[in-house]
């Protein structure tokens, strides 16, 4: 079995984001929907679909060039045409009668070797299926997507007691390599896993704040980051959701659950749902109410929960979580969890819920802890899971409080109480769902969370590690907040390069498993040196960091680079200069200096100039005809342009197209050890080129004429004219040239660096990095 093209039927909004990433990932598919009796285009509901996911924020498409892939119709004139489907999804109407009536018309079309699948979010996937041939039941495994699906890591899919394990293991590898998804495999019972705990979690919440005394947005901020949660949170998550969806789900769930998991609504929910249909963001009001101010400036309207009016709260903060939003996060939970006052009476209510919950349900939504942990990380956007969480606390700590309580122990907690275990993970070993030792397994196919035990950390410094990827790669990991450049990080790359060769490793892989790649240059260092006249370090300290980010090019082995999320600056500047990039499809990678009033000093206003030239045709790279690619760069750099994933990113010329787009980033850096052994036998060492061609004072009168126009016209400010303007210079290769030449590489190297510096010792530049570090924008002087 081998999903190569798909079907998605219901072009509603997840059937369409759904189809959408099917066309992000390459898939073909056809999206059908039913035909509207009184308008004319029989195929209007998939192109509207097709549309919507088009205009979608945040966009459902890494490239809008990949709508092409697919192809809407309806369900009358079209159905047959699956049967090209090897995998036929539906995401129809959450009706029982609905999917079995689909499913006898698809039985009689689709192929026999189709995977098909509901994306239902409660319907029991046996259910849909009666009545269907045995052939049909094998191949049929629910995949439960989270939206919006780009976005939302989960995906749970739910076999049937009728499925084939192959079609499970097979779709499962699909859906997380080919689709990015991470992929958690869920019992077939009311709720599956996120929506059954992650919906008990926000009910039970509704009921403590209300016993609490406390208000949605006080609880937002005692269960958002600084639980190691979403900034959405609680109550903002169920204006995104849809206060109706939480409404059905929570009524649906508290049928078919035990009377001791209480799902009930609080009277005040009941109120916002059934009497004032405010149901969240699509109805535009809910917890919260966007409005605009006198200066249409948009402002946020809490809901006032006693009067059922939207009141403006300002910036609501909570003595709880001001204490410790600074600390580590497991000091943060730890405090948090012994916290006194309502706050602490709270969030003692909430979690302890939430530890007895998920325990009950080890076993019953899952096979494994880890798949509850994951799905409810994956799917809610939390930093731990339940079982993570109540490691963090001391398991027996947990167990006593709920004792304290009043709770029965789940058999759960009853076996770890017993056997006086004190976490739920430890090292290779988890237990399973009846308290029993078992040895942990990574999440499905996945080839990420490096077990870095002392043997494999080569080396190790304050912000980076080299650690041994096996099989004679190395890779250089950098650990700082948001991965900002500084010495440590830069170090570390010579460190691996110097083990390479001495050690005879076959090659380096530059990533990690952080938040972000690299946000860039460590600002506070570069301005503090500025303001006390340390030109000379500063100097020294611009050559190392090209002669480093350089390296990765000009070194005797190859070199990879594993770019994911924030690859900004300095970080874009590593990755232009490897060998080779194996990118998540989740890439923001650009060269932003100019928002701080400087130039990419490391390599990145080379680099982009001599892309753009090498895609001119020779005959091009001569003369007048040479500004376009000049132009390119400029408009690239001089606009902080940042791709919004990493399709963009290779058409902005960031990624080659030899590059390689991995769509799970929990895939990137083993594909990055594989490209290095790919590349490592017969690996020649290249030399740095002595041969771009500029257009020195040619290119500056061109790119002055359009600034002075632009600033005339009030598109650019004073000081932007100023950072152009030494941008400009570097791109033509310098002034003092009326002619076209040839430079070098460290020609353009060390323009870079002069202009970097120029700008450095400007007090416009200086005010642009202290008011980035201030407010984390850029200032517009």
């Amino acid at each position: 079995m081998k999903i190569q093209q798909a079907a998605v039927i219901g072009a509603g909004v997840m059937g369409a984001a759904i189809a959408a990433q099917l066309a992000n990932a390459g898939i073909p598919v056809m999206l059908l929907d039913i035909v509207l009796p009184d308008n004319p285009d029989r195929n209007f509901l998939a192109k509207q679909g097709v549309q919507r996911a088009l205009k979608a924020r945040p966009a459902a498409f890494m490239d809008k060039s990949r709508a092409a892939l697919i192809t809407p119709g309806n369900l009358e004139d079209d159905l047959a045409k699956i049967k090209n489907a090897d995998w036929v999804l539906e995401a129809i109407i959450e009706k029982l009668d609905a999917k079995r009536s689909l499913w006898e018309r698809v039985e009689k079309v689709a192929k026999k070797t189709a995977i098909i699948s509901s994306n239902s979010s409660g319907i029991p996937m046996h259910l849909q299926i009666e009545g269907r041939g045995e052939a049909f039941q094998r191949r049929f495994v629910g995949a439960h997507f989270f939206n919006p699906p780009r976005y939302l890591h989960l995906l749970e899919v739910i076999p049937t007691p009728k499925t084939d394990p192959q079609v499970v293991e097979t779709f499962s590898e699909f859906a997380e390599t080919t689709l990015g998804k991470g992929v958690v495999i869920a019992n077939d019972v009311p709720g599956f896993v996120a929506n059954r705990i992650g919906v008990y979690g926000i009910i039970r919440a509704m009921q403590h704040m209300q016993q609490a005394g406390l208000t949605p947005a006080q609880v937002d901020q005692l269960t958002g980051p600084v639980l190691g949660r979403a900034n959405s949170a609680t109550f903002r998550t169920a204006d995104l959701s849809g206060l109706d969806i939480i409404y059905h789900v929570a009524n649906d769930l508290g049928k078919a659950t035990p009377d001791d998991e209480d799902f009930s609504l609080t009277d005040s929910f009941r109120t916002l749902v059934e009497d004032k249909k405010w149901l969240g963001d699509k109805t535009g009001s809910g917890f919260y109410k966007k409005t605009k101010d006198e200066k249409g400036k948009t402002k946020i309207l809490n809901l006032n929960l006693d009067t059922m009016e939207y009141e403006d709260q300002g910036k609501v903060k909570v003595a709880a979580v001001e204490a410790v939003k600074s600390k580590p996060l497991a000091e943060r939970v730890r405090s948090l969890y012994t916290a006194e006052g309502k706050e602490g009476d709270f969030l003692r209510g909430v979690m302890n819920d939430g530890f007895w919950y998920a325990a009950k349900m080890a076993g019953n939504v899952s096979n494994r802890l880890q798949d509850i942990d994951n799905a409810l990380k994956w799917g809610f956007g939390w930093e731990q899971g339940p079982f993570e969480t109540m490691d963090t606390l001391g398991v027996q700590t947990v167990i006593a409080n709920l004792e304290a309580e009043g709770r029965t122990l789940p058999p759960l907690l009853k076996a770890m109480k017993d056997s006086g275990r004190e976490q739920f993970y430890a090292g290779d070993e988890t237990v399973t769902p009846e308290g029993q030792p078992t040895k942990y397994e990574a999440p499905y196919f996945i080839l990420t969370d490096l077990k870095k035990d002392a043997s494999r950390v080569v080396k190790k410094r304050g912000g980076a590690s080299v650690v041994d990827l096996g099989d004679g790669v190395l890779l250089v990991e950098w650990h700082a907040k948001m991965n900002a450049l500084g010495e440590d990080q830069l170090r570390a790359v010579q460190d691996g390069h110097k083990l390479v060769q001495e050690m005879g490793y076959a090659g380096l892989v530059l990533g990690n498993q952080g938040e972000n790649f690299s946000a860039g240059a460590n600002l506070p260092m570069i301005l503090s040196q500025a303001q006390a006249d340390e030109w000379d370090e500063l100097d020294d300290s611009i050559k190392q960091f090209q002669q480093v980010t350089t390296s990765l090019r000009f070194s005797p082995h190859p070199t990879v680079a594993a770019p994911f999320g924030l690859a900004l600056g300095g970080g874009a500047e590593f990755t232009l200069h490897a060998d080779h990039v194996v990118a998540s499809a989740e890439l923001y990678m650009g060269l932003v200096e100019v928002g701080v009033g400087l130039i990419p000093g490391g390599g990145g206003t080379k680099e982009m100039l001599l892309r753009y030239t090498d895609q001119l045709h020779p005959s091009q790279q001569v003369g007048i005809t040479l500004l376009p690619a000049v132009q390119r760069a400029f408009e690239l750099i001089g606009t902080a342009k940042t791709s919004t994933s990493a399709l963009e990113a290779r058409n902005l010329g960031f990624l080659r197209d030899t590059d390689t787009v991995a769509m799970n980033r929990n895939h990137i850096i083993m594909e990055a050890k594989r490209q290095v052994l790919a590349l490592a036998p017969g690996y020649v060492q290249p030399t740095p080129r002595q041969d771009i061609p500029v257009m020195g004072d040619a290119a500056m009168a061109a790119l002055k004429s359009a600034l002075y126009g632009m600033h005339q016209g009030g598109y650019i400010t004073d000081y932007d004219l100023v950072v152009s303007k030494e941008l400009g210079r570097v791109l033509s290769g310098g002034t003092g040239n009326n002619r076209t030449a040839k430079v070098s590489e460290q020609h353009l190297l060390d323009l870079e660096r002069e202009a970097f510096l120029t700008l450095l010792g400007k007090k416009g530049t200086q005010q642009r990095i202290d008011h980035m570090l201030k407010t984390g924008k850029p200032l517009r002087n």
